[in-house]
């Protein structure tokens, strides 16, 4: 199964070149403002695409799914295609799992304190996952910014090692995309940096287990 991943498009979608597959995910950040006419550019495109399985989640700049999420999640149509906020679908053999929230950043959606009301968000992610899908990295994988400090959620990295999914795909850290593999667990921040960065393809072989990550260079030197 070839999955197609991107994160952090922030509307540049169209300067994308999208790799033919079988799941396409977007792990949240469509959006600049967050407006619903701006979600309805990005929903348009992502239900044009040929995948016959689209997953996707909001992020901190999607605040159309804070604001009006029964709207949001309207525009999101076809066979195929599903939104999850701390929800899970099994489809195309897998069972995957999604979550928007990340730690405090500049007052944007899906924000919350670090500690016991993250803790809490994350509790809800269930063993057994093929894929689990957040828009935020945990601590240590995918989670250097400019200042080269770690920015990821402490809290999400023990859950994550708890319950042990197969694949965790995240964003929101444009500085840091690449793939990691700890305790069982592929980590790989699916990071577009506004299209600056090629779509991430992987590979999984549902039967025997293996994943093989192509993580790609930045197109521009801005990334680190």
């Amino acid at each position: 199964m070839r999955i197609v991943a991107v994160a952090d498009t922030h509307l540049y979608h169209r300067e994308l070149v999208v790799p033919d597959g079988d799941v396409f995910v977007h792990a949240g950040d469509m959006c600049r403002g967050g407006s619903l006419e701006e979600f309805g550019r990005a929903a348009r495109w992502i239900c044009g695409l040929p995948h016959a399985l689209k997953i996707v989640i909001a992020g901190n700049h999607d605040w159309c799914f804070v604001r009006q999420p029964a709207e949001a999640r309207a525009l999101l149509v076809g066979e195929g295609v599903h939104y999850l906020e701390d929800s899970g679908v099994e489809a195309a053999g897998l069972r995957v799992w999604g979550s928007p929230w990340q730690p405090e950043f500049g007052g944007w959606a899906f924000n919350l304190s670090r500690g016991a009301a993250l803790a809490e968000k994350w509790a809800q992610i269930p063993a057994g996952l093929d894929l689990l899908l957040t828009h935020g990295p945990p601590q240590g994988f995918g989670d250097r910014s400019w200042s080269a400090a770690r920015t990821g959620c402490v809290d999400l990295r023990a859950r994550v090692e708890l319950v042990r999914p197969r694949l965790h795909l995240f964003g929101h850290i444009h500085e840091d995309g690449g793939a990691w593999s700890h305790a069982g667990t592929t980590y790989v921040n699916c990071t577009t940096w506004e299209c600056e960065r090629a779509p991430t393809v992987i590979d999984v072989d549902l039967e025997g287990g293996g994943i093989a990550v192509q993580a790609p260079p930045a197109r521009s030197a801005r990334a680190l």
